[in-house]
């Protein structure tokens, strides 16, 4: 089968992994190499790989069951991701089928989640030893009304339940479950809050922690984890303030979100968006007959909603937030009724964000626990930094890193000693000083608690009340909550009343620092150096694999202080009517009193000197994902500058490292964030069979929805060469679709399935839904036939000699397995009739004793290299003088790690071996 693609209008081009051939013929005097066994020395500790036609099986059994956490599990070799594993019911074992398995180094699988490695230990650099030292605490003001105080209203609480609903792509129906938290007596209609729990296991029965599964719906003896129920923090404080809180139940969607290319979160967008319907309905004509806690509580007003997500809730929220301005197609939406709702703003606690495409125009918080156990890289961030540029700009979206922090203990229902299941600190066993469960700065489960309902509470006062008293607490001014105990909260943002100054690019000229690319194969390009325990940055988290091209940061690095940055952007850049200079800086992990003098220069020439900004690097020993930028200002004010031609940044302390992320013009105040009408993009799947001759062309389905225009940057993988290419793809007015052809070239031979991925980012002017799809081109030729010279019959210390011959040439190599059986009758070949090193290269064994050759279970694979028909087999004999009678031997067809039932079936091979004269 040939398989190309056609171009697209390539803009980018950069490759993951070299192109690999086909294995190397196998050498003539000895049988070709099978398929590594599990323990063997090229598969690592924990993996087998087994045959699958011309595919392989790739199995990890991790030493004891994992926790069924939120990050998803995926397996790798060296820089290629080879996709998302099954994981089996045993919560142990890990499957993955690849349809083409050209290129992969065995030696070199790898399975990862959220960036932490799961099958070996953590890589940790020198230059990130453990050199944690206390932060220096530098005093910030509080903020003058504390949004974590709690309000005037009493609160009531109760649940409902309706009945299930089926939801696309999942097969058993999901619960409509939520527990209802609102304030008794608050007058006229109250804003909604609706919360939605992460990726636990689902079921459990009593406090065994063994007696858990990731099951749906959850077996006899058994029943689902009340994950739903664990916010009672967030929802008593805001209903104290007045705000009709619901948090919903998804073991439906956990139970089954492997089924999903997305990770469930299609499908976690299409309940809470079912649950809004309700409300929706509940509020008006509907309110009689709503549940009894429902009517217990005021009308909630679906104009005022806010929503709150941890973990892969908080994907499954932005996608809600994102379906309820834009749409998804009918046929991969669970929800089909018109939108009567308006979501002003999403907080995401812990968030996995796997498409890396949030909502622009919503508001948003994303709170990153600086000792996340499960969702290590820390990915949520993304839902800042990949807002840039997208749409309008005016939406606040704001990250806030909370030293200390883990990842379980926003849940009560996750947290040992709280929970009614089994429950667990997900970063206590990771070994890091700075994340141990003694270790100073951890927050115990009550303060980190306590910490996330005063920040949702500000979230909901600055978005939806739009109360701007709190802002500061969440823009990056770096003003503190006391209702926020001891929990040391750092900051920035992006969007609000910003312009922007400085977002580094290919074009971005720069003196005394590098640009650098922050997510590349090119290890010179990278802006920090992999090997990590987790990605070294969460701004540096990879999309699509090993490179994204549009995504560049500044490196500085000194060893005395006085040498100036330069950082010019391609075009001057006006700072319209800002009163500050906003900087996003890494300053690496565990530095203190990192100082900088900062300047600008516009195109007339003239410098202004703004300031200096000082900061400290955020605490670290190595294994926290601490490069993280912190927001650091200087006034703009009696600057008196045009257009901004060039940045300065000179170091004033004695030797450090830095990273410039980008640079704003800051003014106070939020304005009122209004969606823009974007085209919304959807990547689908097709599947199809490679056919018998002759070229056509085939599109992987792209969709466009609504209007307007805008691009996307796509990553087009290849399993045939190993590559991805990354392109930037226009979204033309009034389209329907985008244009991706793959040109197929059939043929009779036998070969390989191909596949080609697809995964698409928004650029600008776009908003993104399904990101994830591509085309399977299925081979659909037979197998060839096998067939084998005559019987040998051979003296000894002669080899014994079979030609096997195909029936036609195949496009990827051909196996054939043998085992050792006894003949039908007489005397077998014994272990000392055959050359040791042979015997022992096969089996491991010594050749004495003797005995019959079919008691070693010995086994090989024979492989027919790609456009050749044959291969021979060869059994080295030994000489000796003791007289012996004939000997036979016979080989049959087996499956040495090759399933089969699809093995190429070969007659068996038999022979004779006589005493010579």
């Amino acid at each position: 089968m040939s398989v190309r693609r056609t171009a697209v209008a390539t803009l980018l081009a950069v490759t993951t992994a070299a192109a690999v051939g086909c294995p190397a013929r196998a050498e003539p005097s000895r049988p070709g190499a099978p398929v590594p066994a599990a323990g063997s020395g090229e598969l690592p500790p924990g993996w087998s790989a087994v045959r699958r036609g011309t595919g392989l099986l790739l199995t990890w059994r991790a030493p004891a069951r994992l926790p069924m956490g939120d990050a998803t599990v995926e397996f790798s070799a060296g820089d290629r991701m080879l996709g998302r594993p099954r994981a089996g019911a045993d919560l142990r074992t890990f499957t993955l089928e690849v349809a083409d398995p050209r290129g992969i180094g065995l030696s070199t699988l790898q399975v990862r989640a959220g960036g932490r490695r799961l099958d070996g230990p953590a890589v940790v650099p020198p230059s990130f030893a453990n050199t944690l030292r206390g932060m220096p605490r530098r005093p910030a003001p509080a903020v003058s009304d504390d949004p974590g105080i709690p309000g005037p209203y009493r609160t009531v609480t109760g649940e409902y339940t309706l009945d299930p609903v089926t939801l696309p792509g999942l097969p058993q129906p999901v619960e409509m479950t939520g527990v209802v938290v609102g304030p008794d007596g608050a007058p006229g209609e109250r804003p909604l809050l609706l919360i939605l729990h992460g990726r636990h296991f689902t079921c459990f029965s009593g406090v065994d922690p063994d007696a858990v599964s990731g099951d749906w719906p959850c077996p006899a003896g058994t029943e689902p984890v009340p994950s739903y129920r664990g916010f009672g923090e967030l929802q008593r404080l805001l209903a104290s303030q007045g705000y009709v809180t619901v948090s919903i139940s998804a073991d439906g969607v956990n139970g089954q979100d492997h089924l999903a290319d997305d990770g469930g979160a299609q499908a976690r967008s299409s309940l809470i968006r079912l649950h809004l319907a309700r409300w929706a309905r509940w509020a008006g004509a509907e309110r009689s007959s709503a549940p009894e806690i429902v009517r217990s509580v005021p009308p909630a007003d679906l104009s005022r909603v806010l929503l709150a997500g941890h973990s892969r809730g908080a994907d499954g929220v932005n996608r809600a937030a994102s379906d309820s301005l834009v749409p998804p197609p009918a046929d991969q939406d669970g929800y089909h009724g018109a939108v009567r709702w308006t979501i002003r703003g999403t907080v995401l606690l812990a968030p996995t964000l796997r498409g890396h495409n949030p909502v622009p125009d919503v508001p948003s918080v994303t709170v990153l626990p600086g000792c996340d156990g499960d969702v290590a890289d820390l990915q949520g961030q993304m839902a800042v930094d990949a807002t840039r540029g997208v749409s309008l700009g005016r939406a606040l979206h704001s990250a806030l890193y909370v030293v200390g922090a883990n990842h379980n203990f926003f849940n009560t229902e996750w947290t040992p000693g709280q929970a009614q299941a089994p429950a667990s600190d997900d970063a206590a066993g990771s070994g890091d000083p700075a994340c141990a469960a003694s270790a100073p700065g951890r927050l115990s489960a009550d303060d980190q608690q306590r910490m996330a309902a005063t920040y949702l509470a500000a979230a909901a006062r600055l978005f939806v009340a739009g109360d701007d008293a709190v802002r500061g607490l969440l823009d990056g001014t770096g003003l503190r909550a006391a209702s926020a105990g001891p929990a040391r909260v750092y900051q920035h943002a992006l969007g609000g009343n910003r312009s922007p100054l400085l977002v580094p690019a290919a074009s971005t000229r720069v003196s005394g620092a590098r640009l650098c690319t922050e997510v590349s194969t090119d290890p010179s390009a990278l802006c920090l150096a992999l090997g990590r325990y987790n990605p070294p940055s969460p701004h540096f988290v990879p999309f699509a694999g090993g490179t994204d091209p549009d995504r560049y940061a500044i490196a500085m690095s000194w060893s005395q202080p006085g040498s100036p940055v330069t950082v010019r952007p391609a075009e001057p850049v006006p700072v319209r009517d800002a009163t500050h200079l906003a900087l996003r800086i890494i300053v690496a992990p565990n530095q203190t009193g990192v100082r900088m003098g900062v300047a600008v220069t516009d195109t007339a020439g003239r410098r202004a000197v703004l300031g200096e900004i000082t900061a400290d690097g955020l605490p670290s020993s190595g294994r926290t994902t601490a490069h993280w930028a912190q927001e650091l200002r200087v006034p703009l004010s009696g600057a008196n500058l045009g257009a901004v031609a060039a940045l300065e940044l000179v170091p004033r302390s004695a030797g450090g490292q830095a990273w410039l992320i980008d640079a704003w013009g800051w003014r106070a105040g939020t304005p009122r964030a209004v969606p823009a009408r974007l085209p919304r993009v959807d990547v689908g799947h097709v599947t199809m069979n490679e056919g018998d001759g002759g070229e056509r062309t085939v599109r992987i389905p792209v969709t466009v929805t609504g209007e307007g225009s805008g691009a996307v940057t796509a990553f087009l993988s290849d399993s045939g060469t190993s590559t991805t290419t990354a392109t930037h793809l226009d979204v033309a007015p009034g389209s329907t679709t985008i244009d991706v052809p793959i040109t197929i070239e059939g043929n009779r031979r036998y070969g390989y399935d191909h596949g080609f991925g697809l995964r698409i980012r928004a650029l600008h002017g776009v908003v993104v839904g399904a990101y994830d799809g591509g085309l399977l081109v299925r081979d659909d030729d037979p197998l060839p036939a096998v067939t084998a010279s005559p019987a040998a019959r051979v003296v000894e210390g002669t080899a014994l000699r079979w030609r096997l011959s195909l029936s036609a040439p195949a496009d990827c190599p051909v196996t054939v397995g043998f085992v050792a059986e006894a003949p039908a009758g007489g005397t077998e070949v014994s272990t000392t009739d055959v050359e040791p090193g042979w015997l022992f290269e096969l089996t491991g064994q010594q050749a004495g004793p003797a005995r019959p050759l079919s008691r070693t279970d010995l086994r090989t694979s024979l492989i027919v290299p790609a456009g050749e028909t044959g291969v021979e087999f060869v059994v080295p004999t030994v000489a000796d003088d003791v007289p012996e009678p004939e000997r036979g031997v016979r080989f049959a067809t087996m499956s040495s790690g090759v399933d089969a039932s699809v093995t190429v079936p070969g007659p068996p091979l038999t022979g004779t071996l006589i005493d010579g004269p």
